[in-house]
């Protein structure tokens, strides 16, 4: 995933929301933004003791204890699929104890060349990335604190020019699936081994953009269908 995402205040976002179970009132809490990139404060759906719930995010998995900000040693703002079942990983303990849905209206991917990329979104629902989150405590305030990242899964054959190396993982419109991807007392993550296998989930649009940034449009949109 090239890093770029984007929430924009609308009726697909708002329905996605209503339907995971986040009150009206509540949702105006979202951080809606036209460009996110990792680092950047972020929404993500959870289940804590008092059920499910929306939270702020840093947009990046693995924090600084000391100053509770990114650790540029790691590249954390994704989780690639293949280490999650791997113990000493860092995605070990969050994809079995605290899951989460990082909602989207669209998201930007790169060919690799550094001047071929497309803004990638659905035509009439929100994105739900597949994500994960950890809590960690200020030692100034002893608030918690959170930070989370995008899980992404091998390429497919239909991404060719638009991201050869990646495609992150997106939920599909299953509403006992993400009630139960949320639950953090479902640690028995072999029921979603399927969701690892890269597939696309239904069609999508892409639009090739100029500046990464600015999300300005550079040439008309097409759609991306699954292959047969």
């Amino acid at each position: 995933m090239c890093g770029r995402f984007n929430v924009t205040d609308n009726l697909a976002v708002r329905k996605m929301m209503t339907d995971l179970g986040i009150p009206l009132y509540e949702q105006d809490k979202l951080v809606f933004s036209i460009d996110i990139s990792p680092g950047a404060r972020i929404s993500i759906v959870r289940q804590g003791p008092e059920g499910i719930t929306l939270s702020d995010a840093t947009w990046w998995l693995m924090l600084d204890p000391a100053t509770l900000k990114p650790n540029n040693k790691y590249a954390s703002f994704n989780t690639r699929s293949d280490k999650l079942n791997v113990p000493r990983s860092l995605g070990y303990h969050p994809y079995r104890k605290s899951r989460c849905i990082i909602p989207a209206t669209a998201f930007i991917e790169g060919a690799g060349d550094k001047k071929t990329y497309h803004k990638i979104h659905f035509e009439d629902r929100a994105i739900a990335f597949g994500g994960l989150y950890r809590e960690w405590i200020s030692k100034e305030t002893g608030e918690i604190v959170r930070s989370a990242s995008i899980i992404t899964l091998p390429p497919v054959p239909e991404w060719e020019m638009i991201h050869p190396k990646s495609i992150p993982l997106m939920l599909p419109e299953d509403a006992q699936l993400r009630q139960h991807w949320l639950n953090p007392e479902i640690q028995e993550v072999e029921q979603f081994e399927y969701l690892l296998i890269p597939k696309l989930d239904g069609p999508h649009i892409a639009t090739p953009i100029g500046k990464v940034s600015q999300w300005n449009e550079i040439g008309p949109s097409f759609t991306i269908s699954p292959e047969v």
